[in-house]
């Protein structure tokens, strides 16, 4: 297919084929998402890549794609959480190229914090919220007494005094 594994594509199409096991495909998975995709050659497959990418660009779809693509990550049965160094990987992954500076100022405060070791969904789905609601980088519309996680009071707070 010519598509690297760290593209956010294989991830899509991991979520077009609703895939539970990172790194590998059922043949029922398969099947459900070559179907779903209308490929049944590589060929097809390859040109089926660009509409999936627009598909994902709808703002309920991409709400899927990034609440899976969490749940894809829990590789231990009961894992409710991802490791920090996991997160800001992911973070880069999904949501990098549609809110860069957010999620490198985001990745930087993960990587210095020593609070949190580990993030999970609640924190996943804040993370998102935050980039789609708050004005960045004047955090305006940012109110700290509405129900955000905390670790993202605690990176405005850490924003706030970087920029002063």
């Amino acid at each position: 297919m010519e598509v690297h594994h760290t593209d956010v594509r294989i991830l899509m199409l991991a979520w077009k084929m609703k895939a539970e096991k990172q790194g590998y495909f059922t043949l029922e998975e398969w099947r459900r998402g070559l179907k779903a995709l209308r490929a049944d050659t590589v060929s097809k497959l390859k040109k089926a890549l660009p509409e999936l990418e627009k598909e994902v660009r709808r703002p309920t779809n991409f709400l899927d794609l990034y609440s899976y693509s969490f749940r894809y990550c829990l590789t231990e049965e009961k894992q409710k959480s991802i490791d920090i160094e996991s997160i800001c990987q992911l973070l880069d992954l999904v949501l990098g190229s549609q809110f860069r500076a957010q999620v490198d100022y985001l990745i930087e405060y993960l990587k210095i914090q020593s609070d949190y070791k580990v993030i999970n969904m609640d924190q996943w789905l804040g993370f998102y919220r935050f980039c789609n609601e708050i004005s960045f980088p004047d955090f305006s519309g940012y109110d700290p007494e509405l129900a955000w996680p905390l670790i993202l009071d605690n990176f405005v707070e850490w924003m706030r005094a970087k920029q002063t």
